[in-house]
């Protein structure tokens, strides 16, 4: 059995079955979150509860954490009863929340003040990929640290980089979130094109899926969007989050992304309409209420 002690923090839609993949290849595991009922699962597999970030430090070699916003990031880490105030020098905080690369760098700068190491490693994949263990990750933090964890991830992942130094995992994810922004819009758009011209929406995949159509984006959800299936692989109030960080950086480095800030003011008009914490595949919902298309009752 490995004897590194784990400790995880945020068992929602992706972190529940990541760390799922710790406890079954045999890691002794302390899970801790906002509602006990949802780590209970992880419980009956074997974790054990602390009540608090600090407590699952205490025991834990390597924490990790996958949380909802920068805000609950930096207060389970860096709070007073954070995890960095429990944590024992030599030990690892891996946080693989889609959060701000100047946080990262923050938590990276007050770990070493403790002697504690920290790296940022937020993944792609959404709930199929944490499923599945086929997540990417994509870590920035020193060197020789990463390559301690890499049986760690192994058991997450299937694509696992180190991009570079604190902060670098971030701003990687922040590509990703821009590559997806505008490829969602198209998912949808493209179907509802294919149902208003009378086409049959199964048969349309079966033939732009293969090509230079393809993605994964379109391979996931559009079939969750034919069936009406919108419950959240990704919520669509976190992916508005992870779009305002990457516009946000974006306006710091001098760049326009006038794609993506498109992507997040539909985005926000699904919010307004009821859909934050839904799925960001039911951008479709809003997209065809523009065209006046009821698409769950078409």
């Amino acid at each position: 059995m490995p004897e590194t002690r784990i400790g995880w923090i945020g068992t929602g839609v992706m972190g529940a079955s990541m760390c799922g993949h710790l406890i079954a290849a045999g890691y002794k595991t302390t899970v801790t979150n906002r509602n006990r009922k949802k780590a209970e699962p992880l419980c009956a597999q074997g974790a054990a509860w602390a009540d608090t970030p600090r407590q699952v430090a205490e025991q834990s070699d390597v924490l990790f954490s996958i949380v909802g916003y920068p805000a609950d990031v930096r207060s389970v880490l860096l709070g007073p009863d954070g995890a960095l105030s429990g944590s024992k020098p030599g030990g690892i905080l891996v946080d693989m929340t889609t959060s701000e690369p100047s946080l990262a760098i923050e938590i990276y700068e007050a770990a070493r003040g403790k002697g504690v190491h920290s790296v940022d490693a937020p993944v792609s994949g959404g709930d199929v990929g944490a499923r599945e263990a086929r997540l990417s990750i994509m870590i920035g933090g020193d060197e020789e640290v990463v390559v301690r964890l890499m049986p760690l991830f192994r058991t997450m992942g299937k694509t696992i980089v180190r991009q570079g130094g604190p902060g670098a995992g971030q701003h990687t994810k922040m590509v990703n979130q821009v590559l997806i922004a505008a490829n969602m819009i198209a998912v949808c758009e493209g179907l509802l094109y294919a149902y208003r011209a009378g086409l049959d929406l199964n048969r349309v995949l079966e033939s732009v899926a293969s090509g230079a159509a393809g993605s994964k984006s379109l391979e996931i959800y559009a079939p969750r969007i034919l069936a009406n299936q919108f419950e959240p692989g990704f919520y669509v109030e976190h992916f508005i989050k992870d779009m305002g960080i990457a516009l946000a950086e974006a306006k710091r480095m001098g760049l326009a992304l006038p794609g993506l800030a498109l992507a997040q003011q539909l985005y926000w008009a699904l919010a307004a309409q009821g859909h934050g914490r839904d799925g960001t595949h039911s951008l479709a919902l809003a997209l065809a209420s523009l065209s006046g298309i009821d698409w769950k009752n078409r």
